[in-house]
């Protein structure tokens, strides 16, 4: 049994996959190693169960740690069979999908132990872009293993027992685990941006079963499921989501199917997958407020670029690319965070995001619903840097920053003379400037559409741009 959860490794497995289609493959495979009285030592499968099966029908690869077993220490032979999970994966084209919770690297077969993990890491990197994969953490996940985790696609974490880290709280110089648990799944989700998803076991298994079965098989794959909503219907409620954004795709996607990704780390910039006429689409969207389940103010944010919030959001448009699905963004920003991090790490985190955007090849459309300033509203999937098609709700003001802003640039003499200068400049500099119908006269913006209108014509234009190949 996993001395972490309480769970054993098997019982993993088949609660993850459809019932009984489960099939182990390497179930014999012991370690080799005989030093340090290693012979006689019991390794039964070496401390890792592999296989395959099905989530919701669907082919998926899947390993699980078993931490009964030397603690689920990453040996030679244990390498071995999780490398050949992925060989079969990447032929057949499927999801891997690795339940971890290990001590590590097996001491007693040091060099052998290394290149087991140095082969793990090339398995993956062949599978990148490839075929989507998945790393649920359920106890520990240290050292080499950090690696494997950050090389996949997706990652679950445990919420109480869990750990994930590099180096251990205790050995990092002036702290200590009750001070920071910078290993804790907390720590790791909100503040490091490691982790996709927190939860329960239950939850996670749950979890992955969700996101698997929305995610293609493999770069060539499409998932489209047959659309039980109504295509022309109102998205009624767009509206007042227009805040807290996560409610506004609620009223868009099928049936208000959303799956947020990272929801911890940079909570203002908003990253999830939702379905529109069955197909999976991925969405970037700026986020101003976030509501609990009362419908009461739980955080507050600028409508501003962060540079984590641009560093997830372009990881999440090169894996949408990598994997064919269409991106929609919704768009209210009116400029860049103002901190000493922002002047450190923002140029290059939105220029991480301006290239993500423009390189993508993938349909791609954007809804302005706020304000779009400055080049941060050129970094969020503009007609100028590829956006395929742009909406506009009638409320939106598109232009270099907010009008009362720059008459105070363009006006300062006239201002320190007559300050009523400000109102009236204000009114001509929106009228002339800053109403989004201006950039829909010179081709930015496609069309003006009402908010119950928003589900109707996205669905539309990425039927349009089915076809696409560029």
């Amino acid at each position: 049994m996993s001395t972490s959860a309480k769970t054993s490794a098997r019982e993993r497995i088949e609660t993850l996959l459809d019932e009984n289609s489960f099939v182990e493959i390497g179930a014999l495979v012991t370690a080799r190693a005989t030093d340090f009285n290693m012979k006689s030592v019991d390794t039964p499968s070496d401390g890792v169960i592999t296989g395959y099966g099905l989530v919701n029908g669907r082919l998926v690869y899947v390993f699980s740690q078993d931490s009964s077993v030397l603690g689920g220490s990453v040996g030679e032979m244990h390498a071995k069979k999780i490398a050949n999970i992925y060989d079969m994966a990447l032929k057949m084209g499927a999801p891997v999908i690795g339940l971890v919770d290990s001590t590590g690297l097996r001491l007693q077969e040091s060099v052998d132990g290394l290149e087991a993990f140095g082969k793990i890491y090339m398995k993956q990197t062949e599978a990148a872009g490839v075929i989507p994969t998945v790393t649920a953490v359920f106890g520990n996940c240290g050292g080499a293993l950090s690696v494997m985790a950050g090389l996949s696609d997706f990652t679950f974490m445990e919420s109480e027992k869990a750990n994930l880290f590099v180096n251990s709280p205790n050995a990092v110089d002036e702290n200590r685990k009750e001070v920071c648990d910078t290993a804790s799944a907390k720590f790791q989700s909100e503040v490091a941006g490691n982790v996709d998803f927190v939860g329960t076991e239950a939850e996670i298994i749950s979890g992955i079963i969700n996101l698997v079965s929305i995610l293609p098989s493999n770069y060539e794959d499409e998932v489209v499921a047959d659309c039980t909503d109504d295509l022309n219907r109102a998205a009624t409620g767009f509206e007042s989501g227009l805040e807290d954004t996560k409610l506004a795709l609620n009223s868009i996607s099928d049936d208000g199917f959303v799956v947020e990704v990272k929801s911890a780390y940079a909570p203002e910039m908003l990253t999830a997958f939702i379905k529109l006429n069955g197909a999976t689409v991925g969405v970037v969207a700026n986020r101003t407020k976030v509501y609990d389940d009362e419908m009461a103010v739980a955080a507050e944010y600028e409508a501003k670029l962060t540079a984590k919030g641009c560093d997830k959001a372009a990881e999440f448009v090169y894996f949408c690319d990598d994997f064919s699905i269409p991106v929609l963004t919704l768009t209210n920003v009116k400029g860049f965070a103002t901190s000493k991090c922002q002047e450190k790490h923002g140029a290059a985190k939105t220029a991480k995001l301006t290239f993500a955007f423009a390189n993508a090849t993938v349909p791609k459309v954007n809804v302005l619903i706020g304000d779009a300033f400055g080049s941060a509203y050129i970094t969020m999937n503009s007609k100028s840097i590829g956006a395929d098609m742009v909406f506009a709700l009638p409320n939106a003001k598109v232009g270099m920053m907010d009008a009362q802003s720059a008459v105070k640039i363009m006006y300062a003499d006239e201002i320190e003379k007559d300050a009523s200068v400000i109102a009236e400049k204000t009114a001509e500099y929106e009228a002339l400037q800053g109403d989004v119908t201006k950039a829909a006269s010179r081709g930015y913006v496609d069309n003006i559409i009402q908010p119950v209108d928003v589900r109707k014509y996205v669905i539309g234009a990425f039927e349009m741009l089915y076809t696409k190949r560029q």
